[in-house]
């Protein structure tokens, strides 16, 4: 079972990348900028999990019911290309 989620601050994270490792293998770790969430450590192990048999998103497209039915009107483009002066 994975323990609440961690979180360090990127300066931590840079002096202390030991600390965040060990601390991903009982769950994320989040690590701030200013702040901020700005990127998530997890395990390997935790990471397959989450990506393995996880369906992509045209998987969920095609079993959606109805998903062929949608009609999606595309309007032609009426501007034309210009010219562009570099100098």
């Amino acid at each position: 079972m994975l323990k609440p989620a961690r979180t360090m601050t990127s300066r931590r994270f840079n002096q202390r990348t030991g600390d965040a490792k060990r601390a991903a293998i009982d769950g994320p770790v989040y690590i701030t900028d200013r702040g901020r969430p700005s990127h998530v450590l997890v395990s390997y192990d935790h990471y397959t999990k989450l990506v393995d048999g996880a369906p992509s998103l045209v998987d969920m497209l095609c079993s959606t019911p109805g998903a062929g039915e949608v009609e999606l009107p595309i309007p032609s483009r009426v501007e034309r290309p210009r010219r562009v002066n570099f100098d």
